[in-house]
């Protein structure tokens, strides 16, 4: 098989014998790839760095016959998230993006749109804000995926619910009204409702600047992930830890 050629997300790696890596790369050509890289404990010069979850890469790889892991020949660095430095709420931001990744994609599937939001996002967790980039991801990443209801009804009645309250459930795929609303819901403010589709006319990088406390948006958020994990059928590690962090 010739060699592949294609830009990419290193998502994880996970050590494979003595000097081996088992590494999921979400690749611009195919989708997401699992592979092993060979020796990628001890070769600095093919693959140095470049293995660090959410380093953009030029990966070079080959499929083997009758085997389901590719080979990876080698990394370059286009992009590294350790270029500037990692605190603990970014380090956790940073983990959530690659979680949601891998856990939603599936294998050997093209997907550009979802390419090009990761990269966005990833630009945008490059300072220290984390919680507007975490918001935007997690938004577009449900919609992206086919998850995302109509914001703007009630799922059980219709009732228009711009300008009413709001609510959701665990258990339920969209929003509901007041009268509708199922025991233990929770609300979703119209300030979080309007952020949300300020978010689907603008890219990331127009959010940037403005201070965004993690109370900002916690509905949305809360709400997406619940949304996600139905999805998924299992909860997210790391949007369990984002919830610990405390600002």
């Amino acid at each position: 098989m010739a060699l592949k050629e294609s830009e990419a997300i290193v998502l994880r790696t996970y050590p494979l014998r003595e000097a081996d890596l088992l590494v999921t790369l979400f690749t611009r050509l195919e989708g997401k790839v699992r592979g092993v890289a060979r020796s990628a404990k001890k070769s600095r010069r093919r693959f140095g760095g470049a293995l660090e979850p959410l380093t953009y890469v030029k990966a070079s790889y080959e499929d083997r016959e009758r085997q389901e892991l590719t080979r990876l020949d080698s990394c370059e660095v286009l992009e590294s998230p350790l270029a500037t430095q990692v605190s603990y709420p970014r380090a956790v931001a940073l983990a959530h993006v690659a979680e949601l990744l891998d856990e939603l994609l599936p294998d050997r599937e093209a997907n550009d749109a979802v390419f090009r939001l990761a990269l966005s996002v990833l630009a945008g967790l490059r300072g220290t804000e984390v919680w507007m980039p975490v918001t935007y991801f997690e938004l577009w990443i449900t919609r992206l995926m086919g998850y995302l209801p109509d914001l703007s009804e009630c799922i059980t009645c219709g009732r228009v619910l711009n300008g009413n309250r709001a609510f959701f459930h665990a258990l339920a795929d969209g929003l509901m009204c007041l009268d509708d609303k199922r025991l233990a819901s929770s609300e979703i403010s119209a300030e979080s409702r309007t952020l949300a589709a300020q978010m689907f006319r603008a890219p990331v990088e127009s959010f940037a600047g403005a201070p965004w406390p993690k109370a900002l948006g916690a509905d949305l958020r809360k709400f997406l992930i619940q949304t996600l994990q139905r999805h998924i059928e299992k909860k997210l590690v790391t949007a369990g830890m984002l919830e610990k962090i405390s600002s």
